[in-house]
């Protein structure tokens, strides 16, 4: 069925788990992530971000098969638009059908960021849309230039999440989207996430979480995180399935492919001890 992430959040949060958010990069991708939450009877984050819209999925491809793969499963199945960078990107996917969108103004000031999100906020409310936010910048390790974490703290989020009336908040606490330089395991300040889990009531985010650490992320989750963002992981495993498999043809190609993604998330479902 699907949903939008509210309720799915909420019961994260009085759970003490996280909900995958698996990012997608195809048509198939949407089908072989939602397939994996059908068999585990378990709720699933569809993340479709803006950076990855082109040849291979437009936002119109991934409303529409999201929507029909979500509608015929019997678990809860939100439809999110991940890091959208503008205003207009949110609110034609709020228009498509997306059930959840994150507005990135991350990296603008505390006072433009409040007021980008809030646009996009009153946009989805009418709709019944969630909207996630970010506060702080989660670095991404395939920029070189981009290594400048801002961590988040307690007082901007709170503060943040009162004048913004975002549904969700993306933070910084250690992570980094993309491939950890020499497959090093990040620090995670775990006292930054209980001063800021203490400080707000809305549900709180991770990105980056692939090669984060299983230790690390099943903490994150049973310490206030109620969704991770994963995707690095998910095609790293596909890619060595495929390796793996010695495939000589399409469809023994496209098997491993499905085989490796699935395990990933299977794998992940299991961390964040979902429900």
């Amino acid at each position: 069925m699907l949903v939008n992430s509210k309720e799915l959040f909420k019961k994260a949060q009085e759970g003490h788990y996280a909900i995958p958010s698996a990012n997608v990069l195809d048509m198939e991708s949407i089908k072989y992530h939602v397939g994996v939450a059908q068999e585990l009877g378990l709720p699933l984050i569809v993340g479709v971000a803006e950076a990855h819209l082109g040849d291979n999925l437009t936002l119109e491809d991934a409303a529409l098969v999201g929507k029909k793969y979500a509608d015929a499963a019997s678990v809860p199945v939100v439809l999110h638009l991940d890091h959208g960078m503008s205003v207009e990107t949110c609110k034609k996917a709020i228009d498509l059908g997306f059930t959840s969108v994150m507005i990135d103004a991350s990296m603008k000031s505390f006072e433009e960021n409040v007021a980008i999100t809030k646009e996009v906020v009153e946009y989805a409310k009418a709709k019944d849309v969630s909207v996630e936010a970010e506060i702080g910048h989660v670095a991404s390790n395939f920029d070189e230039n981009d290594t400048d974490a801002l961590y988040t703290t307690a007082e901007e989020a709170k503060k943040f999440c009162e004048e913004s009336g975002c549904d969700s908040l993306a933070i910084s606490i250690g992570t980094a989207h993309g491939v950890y330089k020499a497959k090093a395991i990040p620090e995670i300040s775990f006292d930054r996430l209980a001063e800021i889990h203490a400080a707000t009531d809305v549900p709180l985010v991770l990105h980056g979480g692939s090669g984060s650490g299983d230790d690390n992320l099943n903490r994150c989750a049973k310490e206030g995180i109620s969704k991770v963002n994963i995707y690095t992981d998910l095609y790293l495993a596909a890619m060595a399935s495929a390796d793996e498999s010695g495939a000589k043809d399409y469809l023994s190609l496209r098997a491993a492919i499905k085989a490796g993604i699935q395990n990933c998330l299977k794998h992940y479902y299991s961390v964040f001890e979902t429900k």
